[in-house]
């Protein structure tokens, strides 16, 4: 039940973040000349962009609930969700949901590993992998782009070894840890993260075939 209410939490307050974000967005953007020149149709969009951001923010704050501990650095589904965010929305809107989601927690909703939240978890020893969701999103929207499953693949594949780079990083600087015992400690999750990479493209592609019978 807690759990329940915590994600209802999450989805609800990354909601009311991003239409908050959209309205000053667009209340800058728009002056009298502009606002004659946009149509409805991109109106539209615009909203539909929105509500995205938002829902994928809180897809990925929704993965941290279910934790399992492992050593310094927790095991959760977000590997395998923010690779789903990139597929599905793009390099840029990806981009957008996943800031959204560090920006939350970093103000202070209880949307990292295990509840926590602020900018200390940023600066400790799991804050690397978070940082590396930056790159790893956008490689992943990147990806989604491509022509051939292979070339995708790839790109999925740079995308986490660029987030396990920026963990090792912070593990070496965090917990004072050579490079050699920073990968050792990284290393236990690089094949639960491939196998949850591929998930995610498998989710990506069922999701394509389903909207092309729709």
């Amino acid at each position: 039940m807690d759990q329940e209410r915590h994600i209802r939490d999450i989805i609800l307050t990354a909601f009311k973040l991003t239409m908050k974000m959209g309205a000053v967005r667009k209340q800058r953007s728009l002056d009298p000349q502009s606002f004659h020149k946009e149509s409805g149709m991109d109106q539209e969009q615009q909203i539909r962009d929105i509500i995205h951001t938002a829902a994928f923010a809180a897809l990925i704050a929704a993965g941290s609930v279910l934790v399992i501990p492992l050593g310094p650095v927790p095991v959760t589904l977000q590997t395998m969700l923010i690779a789903v965010t990139g597929l599905l929305l793009g390099p840029k809107k990806a981009l957008l949901a996943c800031l959204l989601y560090l920006l939350a927690g970093t103000l202070g909703l209880p949307v990292f590993a295990g509840g926590k939240a602020g900018l200390g978890v940023l600066a400790g020893p799991t804050g690397g992998y978070l940082l590396g969701f930056i790159p790893m999103v956008w490689l992943c929207g990147a990806a989604g782009r491509q022509k051939t499953l292979w070339l995708t693949a790839a790109l999925m594949l740079l995308g986490l070894a660029a987030a396990h780079a920026c963990g090792i990083a912070m593990l070496c600087a965090t917990l004072k840890r050579s490079l050699a015992q920073a990968f050792a400690i990284d290393a236990v999750f690089i094949p639960g993260d491939i196998i949850k990479t591929f998930a995610a493209i498998v989710i990506w592609r069922s999701y394509r075939k389903m909207m092309r019978h729709d």
